[in-house]
């Protein structure tokens, strides 16, 4: 684990902060697709991303989901930061977005090391600058983008943290992220097609040009 961590983190922590997270956190394997925070659960852990990547969402009442953004490798969630130092129940979903290696540290251990670590502190503050920078965006592509706009940036999104050009998400997968329906999603995705920028497969779409 030390060397993964060092890795990963090691621009971030000393040498002796590094030692206690592979002393004191375990690590976990998630499959892509698997659910690793509901809303409404408490949480009693945090997440470092050795590999892979993580979405999170926001969920209403009903069951819709909108995607808030990618978590990737040298990342930590700040909503989950949230719950866990206040011990509140989550207020979002993560899914794993791909395989991916995560190491988990508890509780108890992040207040321990907010109070002696300088380095922790500081990367806990700029993960939530980082994670609310990136919801500020999100709310603005709502609010001031069209949906083909949005499309054009998941999908830029998507190949960037997949590292691939091929988005493996069915029309109806991606209209849950962007919280639209699926027959809008299928009309854009065709005019992109028609435009020679992507190609369309069953559940999968090849990015040529965006």
């Amino acid at each position: 684990m030390i060397e993964e961590l060092n890795s990963n983190y090691g621009h971030f922590f000393e040498k002796e902060l590094l030692e206690e997270i592979s002393k004191d956190s375990i690590t976990k394997e998630v499959l892509e697709g698997d659910i690793l925070i509901k809303p409404g659960s408490y949480i009693k852990s945090m997440p470092l991303i050795i590999n892979g990547a993580i979405k999170i969402l926001r969920e209403d009442q009903e069951g819709d989901e909108l995607l808030l953004y990618f978590l990737e490798k040298g990342d930590t969630c700040a909503m989950t930061l949230s719950c866990c130092m206040g011990h509140h129940k989550s207020e979002i979903k993560a899914i794993a977005e791909m395989d991916s290696t995560l190491i988990m540290i508890p509780i108890k251990k992040m207040e321990e090391w907010t109070a002696k670590y300088s380095s922790w502190r500081s990367f806990v503050f700029e993960s939530y600058h980082k994670r609310l920078m990136e919801a500020i965006e999100t709310i603005d592509n709502i609010a001031f983008l069209n949906m083909d706009e949005r499309l054009l940036k998941y999908l830029k999104d998507k190949i960037k943290v997949n590292s691939d050009t091929i988005v493996h998400n069915t029309h109806q997968e991606i209209a849950y992220d962007l919280h639209t329906s699926r027959v809008v999603i299928s009309r854009l995705l065709k005019k992109l097609e028609e435009d020679g920028r992507i190609e369309l497969n069953r559940n999968s779409i090849k990015v040529i040009s965006l």
